[in-house]
């Protein structure tokens, strides 16, 4: 098939999260099976790779002109295309920031020129074209893409058996605004309805993310547990009843990770400062000497025998940092170190600074965000923390378990879906989960790590083994991908 990976930021270009990883690594392994795949993104900044082809169009957004410029290149099997204006530049540090109608206008204009790439971008000398095409759109800020394949193009026998996909990362951003949002998105007036949405608190209000799931011929979301979640009055932010009436073209798929970029034995993060790359067959050894020179670099006791406990994440509710600091007296009364590496709040980042200062020889805090440390804290440490009040599907978990680090997650979304729980009766499991975001139940979870960490060193070696042995590649979740898209193409 011909397939268009549309979203608002793509690895290695732009990152805030999960989502870029996706559109950088899904189309990889796509393409690997067969499929010619392209990449549409929006060009932030001024990226090596990418080049200027010489086209250019015009698109109206909320009454002006704006033209547009495409870049491309190809890698790894794959078109990546980015499309330049002045409304994408001077953002790259805050891709989703400015006003309601700044980031409306935004996502409006990316839509709009990423339907047209088929037409008008050549790649290799040849466009993509409508034949055997399917879009696949993430979150909302691509959710108007399959209401303009319909109202634009379908709707007047123009690509009709162009097909559209449409992902869900995260259901709690969804495009929301007034209904008069509605007087500067160009469609027909009868298209209204698929935006209106009532909400008991905020009563009727224009949501983009409505319009997109109903449009859309097929929905995916990035695990089984979070497709389930989405469906109940919690999980589903107001948009429930949308989804379980669209359950039908409803699929759950677990994202996978980038195994050569987050691979012990390739990590090139791990190739100085005393850490070293390592496997299976040298996980004794190489883990151990990550640890060391993690504790050496941060400035904490080189104890090798002190579980050293991880945390890699934004700093908000959320991802349950509030339950971490509830659990902090009761952790360093266990004899264990800490090391979090976040931002977000302000009253969080200055807790983390307070806890660093409380407990120097036990807790290091990394206010911001680095590439390296993220990779350095994945091989150094014995345990990672992921208490999520929800999460879609998470990618820490996964990275984790590579790197022979053992997760002890809360059981919700993606984090349920990955981290079977462990059995000490049949040496089974891959870590430990907890079923409610509280802090008792963390400690409980937690407290039985610890225990099989110091008493139980078979059990622990097999949960690292376990864990590193999985297939967690993007070529596994690219085949489930490939039979929504068959779905989506052939199946009404």
């Amino acid at each position: 098939m011909n397939v268009i990976v549309v979203a608002a930021e793509c690895a290695p270009w732009s990152k805030t999260g999960g989502l870029g990883d996706v559109a950088g690594s899904l189309p990889k392994a796509l393409a690997r099976r067969g499929h010619r795949v392209m990449v549409v993104a929006p060009r932030y900044g001024n990226y090596a790779e990418p080049q200027d082809i010489g086209v250019r169009k015009r698109y109206k957004v909320d009454g002006q002109d704006i033209e547009v410029t495409y870049f491309q290149t190809y890698i790894d099997g794959v078109d990546f295309v980015f499309i330049e204006s002045p409304l994408f530049r001077h953002i790259e540090g805050d891709i989703y920031g400015g006003s309601r109608l700044d980031i409306l206008k935004r996502m409006m204009l990316f839509c709009k020129a990423a339907v047209e790439v088929p037409w008008y971008v050549p790649c290799g000398g040849v466009c993509y074209g409508d034949g055997n095409l399917v879009f696949i759109a993430n979150d909302w800020h691509t959710a108007l893409l399959p209401v303009y394949l319909k109202a634009y193009y379908r709707d007047n026998g123009l690509m009709e058996f162009t097909r559209s996909i449409l992902v869900i990362h995260n259901i709690a951003h969804q495009g929301r605004g007034p209904v008069d949002d509605f007087l500067h998105v160009d469609l027909p007036g009868h298209y209204i309805d698929l935006f209106k949405l009532h909400d008991p608190v905020g009563g009727e209000h224009f949501n983009i993310f409505a319009a997109g799931l109903k449009a859309a011929d097929r929905v995916v979301t990035v695990s089984h547990g979070y497709s389930w979640e989405l469906k109940t009055s919690e999980g589903g932010w107001g948009l429930h009843n949308i989804i379980k009436e669209n359950d039908w073209k409803f699929s759950g798929i677990v994202n996978g990770i980038d195994t050569k970029e987050w691979n012990p034995l390739f990590d090139v993060h791990l190739t100085s400062d005393g850490y070293t790359n390592y496997s299976l067959e040298t996980l004794h050894t190489g883990k151990p000497q990550c640890k060391a020179a993690l504790q050496k670099e941060l400035g904490l006791p080189v104890q090798p025998d002190v579980p050293l406990i991880g945390f890699i994440g934004r700093l908000d509710q959320q991802k349950g940092v509030d339950l971490i600091a509830e659990a902090v007296p009761w952790m360093m009364d266990q004899n264990v170190q800490l090391v979090m590496l976040g931002t977000g709040r302000q009253d969080l980042e200055k807790m983390l600074r307070q806890f660093e200062n409380q407990y120097h020889d036990k807790i290091r805090g990394w206010v911001g965000f680095s590439v390296k440390m993220a990779h350095r804290i994945t091989a150094g440490s014995d345990i990672l923390l992921m208490p999520s009040r929800f999460e879609p599907c998470g990618l820490n978990q996964l990275y984790a378990m590579m790197y022979g680090t053992v997760p002890v997650v809360h059981a919700v979304g993606g984090l349920r879906d990955t981290v079977q729980p462990f059995d000490p009766f049949h040496e089974s499991g891959l870590g430990w989960t907890f079923d409610c975001a509280e802090a008792s139940k963390l400690i409980h979870a937690l407290g039985n790590c610890l225990w099989t960490y110091r008493e139980y060193k078979n059990s622990w070696e097999g949960l690292q083994r376990r864990g590193m042995t999985q297939d967690l590649s993007w070529d596994h979740a690219a085949e489930k991908y490939e039979e929504v898209l068959v779905a989506a193409k052939y199946q009404w």
